[in-house]
């Protein structure tokens, strides 16, 4: 395991796309949130094999322990046979990791210096919501609008008007138990940078220039219903959806439910909430490029994301493994 970590480890600057993704989720959350860290070759070198012992003894009981089974039996004869094989599983002792803390970088332009590339990966992020907030329904809506697919406003201007976008995509992030990143992405090539991080800055302030339309109210709505057919289609995703509502917290019907609310939502509160959450000034923002083919100096994209400060540098080399870094053979 950890020979095949360290492979991981030694590759996870070759591509481009993984870059920008791991190092502006670190800038979204904080470095040190778990959702952001990523391994190194002495943070491997460090875990034993107590320790993964130690981790299951502590976690892996049966008051955390959810169980989902779906075919064709009978329910009732199921879940004897499953009490009769697990009922016996005596419980130990509780214990619940605590909420993570959120430390995000402040807003600023910062960029990784990639030589071997001919196109640059941007994204703009921040702090995103959570299901838990009653205008998630708008907000959903609202992100089709403004990059939820090929009808959406970052599709249509960006990559199709002008041109400027490989991929374009991007909206409020909506996690389940904790805020998703806010995240608008894209790729272009390393001449048009400084004009596509400026296209997707115009298409934020539009979206509160030039509000959405009932035209593109209805579209979004749409969209997010056709595709929403397709979340629950087989027995599996419906039981797989009904354990991450347990899981999570969430009513059972939730999902059963996001239909009509989707259906519900007004132009006047798809307004609302862009005012409110989409914050154009609050993004930092992460450029992967090749610096010798934009063109311009690394210090010219102050002018397309003004307000940011000075570009900043980011160091993504790999540190070294430990001299003690060699996997070690499991205990026979």
């Amino acid at each position: 395991a950890r020979k095949q970590l360290y492979t991981e480890i030694s590759r996870r600057n070759d591509d481009p796309m993984g870059i920008v993704a791991r190092e502006s989720t670190k800038l979204a959350l904080g470095p040190q949130h778990p959702y952001a860290r990523h391994p190194e070759y002495s943070t491997v070198a460090s875990v034993t094999r107590q320790d993964l012992l130690s981790w299951h003894q502590r976690y892996v009981q049966p008051q955390n322990l959810l169980i989902g089974v779906q075919g064709d039996f009978d329910a009732k004869a199921m879940e004897q046979k499953l009490r009769g094989l697990l009922g016996a599983w005596p419980k130990g002792p509780t214990a619940k990791a605590p909420l993570p803390a959120y430390t995000p970088t402040k807003p600023g332009l910062f960029f990784i210096a990639k030589d071997d590339v001919n196109q640059s990966n941007i994204h703009l992020v921040q702090l995103g919501t959570t299901r838990r907030n009653p205008d998630h329904y708008a907000i959903a809506v609202m992100n089709e609008i403004l990059g939820g697919g090929f009808a959406a406003r970052l599709f249509s201007n960006v990559r199709s008007k002008k041109g400027l976008a490989y991929s374009v995509r991007g909206g409020v992030g909506i996690g389940d138990e904790v805020p998703g990143v806010y995240r608008l992405s894209v790729g272009t090539a390393s001449n048009n940078t400084a004009k596509a991080l400026e296209a997707l800055y115009e298409e934020v302030n539009g979206m509160l220039k030039n509000p959405p339309t009932e035209a593109e109210l209805q579209k979004a709505k749409e969209g997010i219903l056709n595709s929403f057919v397709f979340k629950l289609d087989t027995s599996e995703k419906v039981l797989s959806d009904q354990m991450r509502l347990e899981f999570a917290g969430y009513p059972l019907d939730y999902t059963k439910t996001y239909a009509d609310q989707i259906r519900k939502v007004t132009l006047a509160e798809v307004n609302r909430v862009a005012k409110q959450y989409l914050n154009p000034t609050g993004f930092a923002v992460l450029v992967v490029g090749n610096p010798a083919e934009l063109g311009a100096p690394v210090s010219t994209l102050t002018t397309a994301a003004p307000g940011l400060g000075p570009v900043q540098t980011v160091d993504i080399t790999i540190p070294p493994p430990p001299a003690a870094a060699a996997p070690k053979a499991p205990p026979k």
